[in-house]
């Protein structure tokens, strides 16, 4: 699998970051020019340093919601596999929606030593999922037209929900055996009875509701009594799973004898396997593929993967995600490098003759050179500073998007997560703008000889 670099670690930039700070300051204090010089100066120049300070804030904080987005989709997919179960899928599937799988095999693979049983039945879900391409009448202003609709047909909920490790919701309840309730209009189909994940459900509530802020936890989502339209079919919602985290967060639940043949959908998709320990799960894994050369399983022409492998697997599309984000950064460091540059140069044409004084003084150029250098890295510290708490405001905001494995795509909703992470690799980036954008104005200004500073 394609490794990509993890937010979750980058938190130790912050320290480094501050480590630079202090190391500049130390620096400036030893070169003797006194610190209140550096800031009078930009005090002085407060209309240049105000608009460059505003670009690293735009930039830093557009960075990190960006880079919030891809973390969001990073804890989502690594959070939503259980390391003890085992997802089957036919031979050569890699997606549920591609799969199909026969119930022989299933029946089978089901009774293997490694499955973990409940009494005498063995814990595993039979499941069928379909993604339904869902348009939506009347959308409000700024929603959606049409949406990816997950839907999972279960055999029985309550084996299914122990075997993912989700609960529902208080006043919440499981679909009937049969799956339907009777419709209000008796002319109509039965309503297809449903559970709902956190996630969509709120989304969902959102739909129906122009004041309704799809970000807020609970004002828009749907409650259990609630009725939704699918195409031809009215869905009553029975419950709402807490699901909150991870990809089935986006997914409706439903009796996969009533959902299955309404969408087409008559065969199963997906095996998942509760194992007693994670080694045993991957034990299964290997002896269901014919990894174990001594344990081939002949008869189940399958494909299985421990469930946090075949969530990773989704983090391809956060690969995509960040080769995308990392080259919009370079192109707005650039950017942010240039808007120093210009001020840093401005700012040394506009005191030449003090860089001279300085000079006669008995001050080194290493001392000028690391004064002017400090005047930039403050600028860029303080943007970044601000463009780190923008970006922060977005952390938690409710988002929908795609994610895939290849040919397999999913749509799920989640939160963005601006972590210690994200904040320090923000802050990082802002001090190396501000450290290169002011470099070059730098040198050029112990270049300056202090006789011909003073007459310029």
């Amino acid at each position: 699998m394609i490794q990509y670099f993890d937010l979750a670690n980058a938190w130790m930039l912050l320290p480094a970051s501050l480590v630079a700070i202090i190391f500049t300051l130390l620096l400036v204090w030893a070169a003797k020019i006194p610190l209140i010089y550096n800031l009078r100066n930009l005090q002085l120049r407060y209309r240049t340093t105000l608009l460059t300070a505003v670009a690293f804030t735009m930039v830093i904080g557009v960075l990190t919601f960006m880079m919030g987005f891809i973390n969001g989709l990073r804890v989502l997919t690594q959070s939503s596999g259980i390391p003890e179960n085992v997802i089957v899928l036919s031979q050569g599937s890699t997606d549920e929606g591609i799969s199909t799988l026969a119930y022989e095999d299933m029946s089978d693979i089901a009774q293997l030593p490694q499955v973990k049983r409940q009494g005498d039945e063995p814990l595993c879900s039979r499941e069928a999922y379909i993604v339904i391409n869902q348009p939506i009448d009347d959308p409000q202003p700024g929603r959606p037209k049409r949406r990816l609709l997950q839907v999972r047909g279960l055999d029985d909920p309550i084996i299914s929900a122990n075997v993912h490790g989700f609960v529902l919701l208080p006043g919440s309840s499981w679909f009937s055996e049969a799956g339907v309730r009777a419709n209000i209009d008796a002319d109509k189909p039965p309503m297809v009875e449903v559970v709902l994940g956190e996630g969509i459900a709120r989304e969902l509530g959102a739909d129906r509701s122009p004041t309704a802020i799809a970000s807020a936890k609970d004002n828009a989502r749907l409650s259990p009594g609630d009725v939704i339209q699918l195409e031809s079919r009215t869905l009553f919602v029975a419950g709402i799973l807490k699901t909150e985290g991870t990809t089935f967060d986006s997914e409706v639940w439903a009796k996969r004898s009533v959902i299955g043949p309404i969408f087409g959908k008559n065969n199963y998709t997906t095996l998942v396997l509760k194992t007693q320990s994670k080694e045993s799960a991957e034990e299964l894994e290997s002896f269901l593929t014919g990894k174990d050369p001594d344990n081939k399983y002949e008869k189940a022409r399958v494909n299985a993967f421990t469930e946090p492998n075949f969530f990773k697997s989704l983090g391809q599309t956060n690969l995509q995600l960040l080769i995308g984000t990392i080259f919009v950064a370079i192109i707005m460091a650039f950017g942010g490098v240039m808007g120093v540059m210009n001020t840093m140069f401005a700012a040394i044409s506009q005191r030449m003759k003090d860089i001279g004084v300085l000079r006669l003084l008995g001050y080194g150029g290493w001392q000028i050179l690391i004064s002017f250098l400090f005047e930039s890295m403050l600028i860029a510290l303080i943007g970044g500073l601000l463009g780190c708490a923008i970006g922060f405001l977005s952390n938690g905001f409710s988002m929908t998007s795609v994610v895939s494995n290849g040919p397999g795509a999913k749509a799920v909703v989640f939160r963005i997560v601006v972590d210690a992470g994200v904040l320090g690799i923000g802050l990082a980036l802002s001090l190396m703008m501000g450290f290169f954008g002011g470099l070059l104005p730098a040198q050029s200004a112990i270049r300056l000889k202090p006789l011909d500073s003073l007459r310029g």
